[in-house]
Order: structure tokens, then C-alpha cells, then sequence
């Protein structure tokens, strides 16, 4: 019997089939961001880059003409990012129209992609939605990613669930991706959620139980 269309909806996020992209976090378009508290934001935006960190995952950082108004990307994560390939783009509004962009993806051989992008409804939902047409699997992560409204954000969300990028925040795909605490980084995940999230105090906890 052939699968469900919706199988792939079934497998997992590991360490070894994902590769992250973060696209244009980039100093001059977080001014404008005002659908989450921007020191929120960017909270969310490290534990995600750390959690790649930690699973040394191959990552890709792209901005949209850095030289320009919208800045360059963020220090919070280019310093933590630090072997990210950095694709600077100089026209393309949609990431995925950049050869260098999807080159880098695809040299990773992974199908996978946790994305994430400034602004929501730009940056992130074009890309997203290109690269499922190409048979990518993408988790767009909505709560490292930001732009003007709610409004937008929320019209962001519901053209990615049509086109079958599934929406996601940073904690579920790092929980996801860990899937067992007593897997060999289960440690390091769990200390970057509780550093990063109000799990922190259950984490302190158990910690200090251990001793």
C-alpha cells in the first residue's frame, strides 16, 4: 500500500537530517519588527543558533544586501554561528532565487530544513515555499522570526500551512530534535532550553538534584 501524501508529516527531526537557515535577522529590519517583543525575539533567536551550535548542524546564513539599509546580521548570531556558510545576497527578495543560496543547501545532502527569517511574510514564507516545491521538508520557525504586525505574521502562517511548510518555534524543533535526554547532547540541549526558556527553572532543578 503507497504511503499517505502526509507521511512525511511523520518523520523526525535528528541530527543528521536537518541543516538551518537563517535568513536576513538582520540589524535594520528588527527596528521594524513589532509583532513580538523584540528582546523575546532575539532570545528566541539565539536558543535556536545554539541549538544548532551544540549539533554542530550545517548552517546557512543569508542576508539581503547587508551593505544597505537593512544592516548587517545580528552579532547574536553571527558569534555563535561561526562556521555558518554566509551567503550575502545582493537582489533577490526570495533567498531561494540565490544560486549560492540553494547551493549551500543542497551541498549538505539534507532534506531538511529548519528555517527561519526577518521579516515573517517576506523572507522566511518565500524561501519556505520554494523549497517545498522542490521537495525540501521545512520547519519554519515563526518565534525566531519576526516582522511589522500580527496581522502579517498571521497571514504568513496560513499561505506556509497551505503549501505544506509546517510552523514550529525553536523549542519544539529543539525538543524534537533532541528526542531523548539521554541522548549524547541531551545535556547541552537541556541546558540551552533552560537558558533560553522559563523550562530553565524546572532544569535548575534537576541539576541541583543530581549533585
Amino acid at each position: 500500500m503507497a504511503a499517505p501524501d502526509n507521511a512525511r508529516f511523520a518523520e523526525t527531526l535528528t541530527p543528521d537530517n536537518a541543516i538551518l537557515a537563517m535568513i536576513d535577522h538582520q540589524t535594520g529590519l528588527m527596528v521594524g519588527v513589532r509583532d513580538m517583543n523584540p528582546a523575546q525575539l532575539k532570545n528566541n533567536i539565539q536558543g535556536l543558533s545554539k541549538m544548532a551550535k551544540v549539533l554542530n548542524l550545517p548552517s546557512v546564513v543569508t542576508a539581503s544586501y547587508p551593505q544597505g539599509p537593512n544592516g548587517p546580521v545580528m552579532s547574536e548570531i553571527s558569534n555563535i554561528l561561526t562556521d555558518a556558510t554566509v551567503v550575502n545576497r545582493q537582489g533577490e527578495i526570495n533567498a531561494w532565487k540565490s544560486p549560492e543560496f540553494r547551493a549551500a543547501i543542497k551541498k549538505s545532502g539534507r532534506k531538511k530544513i529548519i528555517m527561519a527569517g526577518i521579516v515573517t511574510d517576506v523572507c522566511l514564507m518565500f524561501p519556505a515555499i520554494s523549497a517545498v516545491a522542490e521537495g525540501y521538508d521545512v520547519y519554519a520557525v515563526v518565534d525566531a522570526s519576526g516582522t511589522w504586525d500580527e496581522v502579517s505574521r498571521e497571514a504568513a502562517i496560513h499561505r506556509m500551512t497551505q503549501a505544506g511548510v509546517k510552523v514550529v518555534t525553536w523549542a519544539s524543533v529543539l525538543a524534537e530534535i533532541m528526542d531523548d535526554w539521554r541522548s549524547p547532547k541531551g545535556q547541552a540541549l537541556g541546558a540551552v532550553l533552560g537558558e533560553h526558556t522559563a523550562y530553565g527553572y524546572v532544569y535548575q532543578s534537576y541539576m541541583a538534584n543530581q549533585k
